[in-house]
């Protein structure tokens, strides 16, 4: 009998990650296990209640206690915590810093790390920063998904703008560059690719472009079939 499939989908901030990875896993028909949206959940729940976002024994408890659920609402997921609906709440810059304050953080990522692998063992696809190197080391196929500083900030600053939050392109240049830094620099987990990833350099490459290279992958894998695009 096929065993489920499981994909990782690793990158820095703006690489499009997400965006493909949901895309991915509505065409093998697989679960979608959005790990950032966990980490924005817990640093939002940090900040509501005074949590400071270093606060390692305090925000991994905080971690612990979250119940996470994940749903489709045609193509979008959506991301509840304790029954709240957080999918827009979680997106703001302020959350995003806060996300990858915890993220460093032992102790989040100690709570997170079984929670994931559990929502992923009836295969699924799974983005963020440590899902091959870490959470799925096993994975079926890994990808480490890449493009410039520049071409990642335009995105961000184009994905601020459709939300009303207008930012010059050098600001968001900067908080992009500090993002890499921080979540590269991290004793725990940091941010690298795999040594049997793929990599994919999307700076010049549409959502669906990088899809389609991922099913061609995808559909490499022994007993898998990929759709075509």
């Amino acid at each position: 009998m096929q065993s489920p499939l499981s994909i990782a989908i690793d990158g820095p901030a703006s690489s499009g990650k997400g965006t493909v990875a949901r895309m991915v896993a509505h065409a093998l028909n697989l679960s979608y296990v959005d790990t950032g949206a966990m980490y924005r959940s817990v640093g939002l729940r940090a900040l509501e209640l005074g949590i400071r976002t270093t606060d390692g024994p305090a925000v991994g408890a905080l971690a612990a206690s979250l119940n996470f659920a994940f749903s489709w609402d045609g193509a979008r997921l959506r991301v509840a915590v304790d029954g709240e609906d957080l999918t827009k709440a979680i997106r703001t810059e302020r959350v995003g810093q806060a996300a990858s304050d915890v993220a460093v953080l032992v102790e989040v990522r100690a709570a997170l790390l079984e929670l994931q692998r559990e929502l992923a063992k009836n295969g699924a696809v799974l983005d963020g920063r440590d899902i091959g190197t870490v959470v799925l080391p096993d994975a079926d196929l890994k990808v480490y998904l890449d493009a410039s500083p520049e071409v990642r900030a335009s995105r961000r600053r184009d994905e601020l703008a459709a939300r009303g939050d207008h930012r010059p392109l050098e600001a968001v240049l900067r908080d992009i560059l500090a993002r890499d830094a921080q979540d590269s620099g991290r004793e725990h987990a940091p941010l690298c690719a795999a040594a049997d990833a793929v990599r994919i350099d999307s700076t010049h490459r549409t959502p669906q472009q990088v899809v389609t290279e991922i099913l061609r992958l995808a559909g490499q894998i022994g007993g898998v079939s990929a759709p075509t695009t």
